[in-house]
């Protein structure tokens, strides 16, 4: 069976080589029994890959039990995943199978591996290496014949290194990885799952499929999506069901783009040490310059090119010199930064940056804008005069005459 093929039959939407690889590796290992220990962020799709190894293996005839090791108390989790006798402990009034004997011939998927307590690892240590276990409550070594297969969202060596999850264990899960790529690897494929979402979500609700503008979908695909697929699923029933208009522009679409302090941010270089470093996708710190500094970009290049030119602005020399330097500061410095990655194609002309100047309102106020400059650098340098003054390229007699002229709060 191809991937196509594989895709089809489970529902797979992508053409990511992410995405291709991980489906590629789960075929290949299939016919084996091989552990295998799938990670990737929560909401990436990690269920479905045990299901394709279990549908391709010769085991697929057999049982294929789905545990959420989160979801279960520690205190039951031995009797779950291993059973107990009858009178183990209190209300174990019979005995009962667990997941592992119920799953004799056929596949475990043990969702959330990395919340299993330590001492139900040891018992699933004994299981991977020896194919046996105990029930509860009792000293009869019992075998099992059982393919599995892991996922976690949790760094399982990180968990190793902090006395959380065993080293032996981990080596005997990951005997094939596979990794899930997150959804913002996946650019290509983000319209592609947004548009079999609304068609399904069309025929549930029986209404007109919504449709996205080219803001919108500029956005859609800038998105960083902390929750994967699963965020871009629900947001795209909300807007299904919200909306009135089928048509979908950039400002609605913002609407259900929820910020997330630090999630949101624009991924780091690989390599990077600190937030000073170079941004990794051009896009999202693109969408950042352009909607973070709304109106001030605005308000700066007319007054700086009214400047030039001589045209209805007058102003002392130390206000013309403020200006420019947060000109300069904001269009240049910002974006320059942004041009100087390659993940993104350059707008081809200024065009699609002065579309937005018609969200933004207008304000030609000198004052104005020389007090919220000087806000801006007393609160980047936490109040130091020295610093602002030369953040804004004037002495600092000059930027306290300034505060005492606007009643500057510094």
């Amino acid at each position: 069976m191809d991937l196509q093929q594989i895709k089809q039959r489970f529902g797979i939407i992508g053409n990511a080589y992410g995405l291709n690889r991980a489906l590629d590796i789960a075929v290949q290992v299939a016919p084996t029994d091989l552990s295998v220990l799938i990670t990737g962020e929560s909401g990436t799709g990690k269920e479905v890959f045990p299901q394709i190894i279990h549908q391709s293996s010769a085991r697929k005839h057999g049982s294929y039990v789905a545990v959420n090791c989160g979801a279960i108390p520690e205190g039951t989790i031995d009797s779950e995943l291993f059973g107990h006798e009858k009178g183990s402990f209190t209300g174990a009034m019979s005995e009962r199978k667990g997941y592992f004997e119920e799953a004799n011939g056929g596949t475990i998927f043990l969702d959330e591996i990395g919340e299993l307590p330590l001492s139900t690892q040891v018992r699933l240590l004994r299981v991977l290496e020896a194919g046996e276990f105990m029930k509860v409550g009792s000293s009869k070594v019992l075998k099992t014949n059982v393919r599995v297969v892991a996922a976690t969202n949790v760094d399982l060596e990180k968990a190793i290194k902090e006395g959380k999850f065993r080293e032996d264990l981990f080596y005997r899960l990951n005997s094939v990885p596979i990794k899930i790529p997150p959804l913002r690897d996946r650019v290509d494929d983000i319209f592609l799952l947004f548009r079999k979402f609304a068609t399904d979500f069309a025929d549930k609700y029986r209404m007109p499929s919504i449709r996205l503008t080219a803001e919108a979908r500029e956005l859609l695909l800038g998105y960083r999506w902390p929750g994967n697929i699963r965020q871009l699923k629900n947001i795209t029933e909300q807007i299904s069901v919200i909306e009135q208009e089928r048509e979908i522009d950039g400002v609605n679409m913002q609407r259900y783009l929820p910020y997330h302090s630090g999630d949101n941010l624009p991924a780091l270089m690989h390599g990077a040490g600190s937030f000073e470093s170079t941004f990794n996708t051009e896009r999202e710190i693109l969408y950042k310059v352009l909607f973070d500094m709304k109106k001030d970009m605005n308000d700066l290049k007319k007054l700086v090119i009214e400047m030039l030119e001589g045209e209805n602005v007058h102003g002392d020399e130390e206000s013309a010199r403020i200006i420019q330097k947060l000109y300069q500061t904001q269009e240049g410095e910002v974006y320059t930064k942004a041009k100087a990655n390659t993940s993104f194609e350059e707008p081809r002309s200024n065009e699609s940056i002065q579309d937005t100047e018609e969200f933004f309102e207008e304000s030609l106020s000198l004052a104005h804008n020389e007090v919220e400059m000087i806000n801006k650098a007393l609160n980047k340098y936490h109040g130091k005069r020295k610093q602002a003054a030369e953040e804004l390229g004037i002495s600092e007699r000059t930027l306290y005459r300034k505060i005492k002229e606007y009643n500057i709060e510094g």
